[in-house]
């Protein structure tokens, strides 16, 4: 069962990272979390634009992005629902990202939001430590159920707090298997965000600057053996900046930019002729498993076995633009990279997206330019709609 576990948790991990070029196998290391699928792009217009959110326009799928630009919806409510297949080149049609999200204005400064994400890993066949069939599968998920409350403080400034809660069920349907229990992981986490947009007054009309921050996921560890072990869900910082300009009335165009770091120590490995059985690699590693969340923050600023160098490659970008024409047809682009040592993750995004008064449907396209990506040659939609004029179409 001790291998079923590994086998479980491996396919998760693999699933959910691209794999590193082979000629940089050795330097590879990478930030490992619990949930990863946290940390999965949710809706289709971010996903075509390279991954970006903290700063550009509000939208229904925001919660995800930075829930204080729900203060600047121009509609009182939304809801939006999202899906995304994963590794559909390799041809497996069993895991995927279900995401529904929506925001209600309940009044000029202030909104409630929320959204419920689901992972679903398939089902997976189950072995003992000697690869005998034990004629069991396992349904493996994740899932996070989350709400928010943004304020707006100023004409030009909001703020949002968020609360999480994390359920990662790795056995799901096969506990007891080979003897030994795996149970599910729980986890509570909090978001703090601002977000800050001003008007640029130009020829063609005013452009709007915008600046945002999202710290995502801080709280608990997770564990699947009832405390004896634990490990870090994927506390993230994002920061970003967008400028969006109007050619006039019916064209505009934005950019924008994002750069996010993951506030989680980095794993602790043997060091010049440690093995993993060496004393003081022992030592060290159970100083990095009693570390604690919060500490654990401010220690992935600075304990990189490379230094501030390896620091600065832990943190990822991703910039994308998209045009809008009468804010009714739009059309994307962005990329992604990721440090090789840290992941390797580096693709371009595609994306169009479709509105009306009801309704907005969105869809993605991703081409990975690393050796693999689980989302590579994958279409993923979003389709929105504006509760507000729901109401008045059935009046």
């Amino acid at each position: 069962m001790k291998k079923t576990y590994l086998i479980l948790f491996s396919l998760l991990l693999i699933t959910l990272s691209s794999f590193a070029q082979t000629t940089v196998n050795d330097q590879l290391n990478p930030l490992i979390t619990g949930v990863p699928s946290l940390t999965i792009t949710p809706d289709a217009r971010a996903g075509g634009m390279g991954d970006v959110g903290a700063a550009t326009t509000p939208d229904m799928n925001s919660q995800y992005w930075n829930p204080a630009k729900y203060s600047f919806m121009t509609s009182p409510a939304g809801l939006s629902f999202s899906f995304t297949p994963w590794l559909r080149s390799l041809g497996i049609n069993d895991i995927n990202l279900s995401y529904l999200t929506g925001y209600w204005k309940f009044d000029e400064l202030s909104s409630v939001s929320g959204s419920l994400r689901y992972f679903s890993l398939g089902s997976v066949r189950l072995t003992d430590e000697q690869g005998n069939d034990l004629n069991m599968d396992a349904q493996p998920n994740e899932l996070a159920l989350d709400v928010s409350y943004s304020r707006l403080l100023s004409d030009n400034l909001s703020a949002a707090v968020g609360f999480r809660y994390i359920r990662s069920d790795l056995n799901n349907g096969a506990n007891g298997a080979g003897g030994i229990e795996m149970f599910p992981g729980n986890a509570f986490a909090a978001d703090i965000a601002t977000y800050y947009k001003t008007p640029i007054s130009m020829a063609t009309g005013d452009a709007n600057l915008a600046f945002g921050l999202n710290i995502s996921n801080i709280g608990s560890k997770i564990s699947y053996d009832l405390n004896e072990t634990s490990i870090f869900i994927p506390t993230n910082l994002r920061l970003g900046g967008s400028f969006e300009y109007p050619f006039d009335d019916y064209n505009k165009i934005s950019f924008s930019a994002d750069i996010n770091k993951l506030l989680v120590p980095t794993p602790v490995k043997p060091i010049g002729d440690e093995t993993y059985e060496s004393q003081s690699y022992l030592d060290r590693k159970a100083l990095y498993d009693q570390t604690g969340p919060i500490a654990g923050i401010f220690k992935s600023f600075n304990d990189a076995p490379g230094g501030m160098s390896e620091e600065l490659k832990e943190i990822m970008w991703s910039a994308g633009a998209e045009y809008a024409y009468n804010n009714q047809f739009f059309v994307r682009g962005g990329y992604f990279n990721e440090n090789a040592m840290k992941g390797n993750r580096k693709y371009f995004t595609a994306g169009a997206g479709f509105k009306l008064n009801v309704f907005q449907l969105d869809v993605a396209y991703l081409i990975s330019v690393a050796q693999s990506n689980p989302l590579d040659q994958t279409l993923r939609f979003s389709l929105a709609f504006d509760l507000n004029g729901l109401t008045d179409l059935m009046r």
